[in-house]
């Protein structure tokens, strides 16, 4: 069995490329597979191994300046998740693109996943969907507000032109794991919002905690590696990967005529260019002779992400 940890902190790393190559080195000896980005701000990112090769990679990690108390969710997958391991600097470890926003010096307050059902159940809370459409689309909080975003980066602006829709209202905010409502939080509470919380943990603490017969969560929960989905328990969840947009799709919808394996799927057929599908048809062919060899081909595996 696999273990899957999920983790971020924010903190100060003055030089976070000093940092890259002993970690790298350390998942690799470990085996451990994934991807981690760096950043002056701290480190985001899911990583899958041994529980020995996670407990490694850990206790590294806690020993950088400002990790002692990290906190990271845990799960576990039948086959490794990940193809290989990846150690990134960014320039921000979630990116919202709004320069001064620091979790570190102002966020919203948190709410334990036991607490989560009755505070957004209040007449006068609104609910918001901090993660993107294609994530949404396949499960979200009963009554949450989708804000139909491509990208994290789209929220200040949605929030711009949406706020006015919660005037009176105290806020809450959720996501997959809790990082981006450390920064979407701050935002909020930056730009004068008095009564902001967020789900601590995010939706995959939810999951583990509440019971399925307690829980206002409805669909799945998208994750970034070759699970695509879980849900109640962590349950990995049927759904898979189009190759070509990196969206989770069911196993039915392989038999739409839109579909075709690593090149369309019914979400993005009218996305692409005819030059996009060809190159997407060589990739898949290269997939296939490296699954005939029983080699792994790097372009078959979804990539990680916050």
């Amino acid at each position: 069995m696999i273990t899957v940890a999920a983790l971020y902190q924010f903190t100060a790393f003055p030089d976070p490329a000093a940092l890259r190559g002993p970690l790298l080195s350390l998942c690799e000896a470990q085996g451990v597979k994934g991807t981690l980005l760096l950043a002056g701000e701290g480190i985001n990112g899911t990583i899958a191994g041994s529980r020995a090769g996670i407990d490694a990679v850990l206790a590294h990690i806690r020993a950088l300046p400002g990790c002692a108390d990290l906190e990271w969710k845990e799960s576990t997958a039948e086959a490794m998740p990940f193809g290989r391991m990846k150690v990134r600097l960014k320039r921000e470890i979630v990116t919202m693109g709004v320069p001064g926003t620091d979790p570190r010096a102002i966020v919203g307050t948190y709410v334990e996943p036991a607490a989560w059902n009755d505070l957004i159940s209040a007449p006068d809370v609104a609910v918001i969907d901090t993660r993107n459409d294609y994530e949404v689309a396949i499960g979200t909080f009963r009554g949450a507000v989708d804000p139909e975003t491509e990208s994290f980066r789209d929220f200040p602006a949605w929030w711009a032109a949406n706020k006015d829709r919660f005037h009176n209202k105290r806020i809450a905010m959720f996501c997959t794991g809790g990082i981006r409502c450390e920064k979407s939080t701050a935002f909020l509470k930056a730009q004068g919002v008095a009564e902001v919380y967020h789900l601590k943990g995010g939706i995959l603490k939810y999951l583990e905690e509440v019971p399925e017969g307690e829980s206002l969560w409805e669909g799945g929960c998208f994750v970034f590696d070759e699970r695509v989905a879980v849900g109640h328990g962590l349950e990995t969840l049927p759904h898979e990967l189009c190759r070509a947009c990196r969206r989770p799709i069911l196993p039915g919808d392989r038999a739409r005529p839109e579909f075709e394996e690593g090149v369309q799927c019914h979400l993005c057929v009218e996305e692409y260019s005819e030059e996009d599908r060809a190159r997407f048809r060589e990739r898949q062919r290269q997939v296939k002779l490296a699954e005939a060899r029983g080699a792994a081909h790097v372009g078959a595996v979804a990539k990680g992400g916050a």
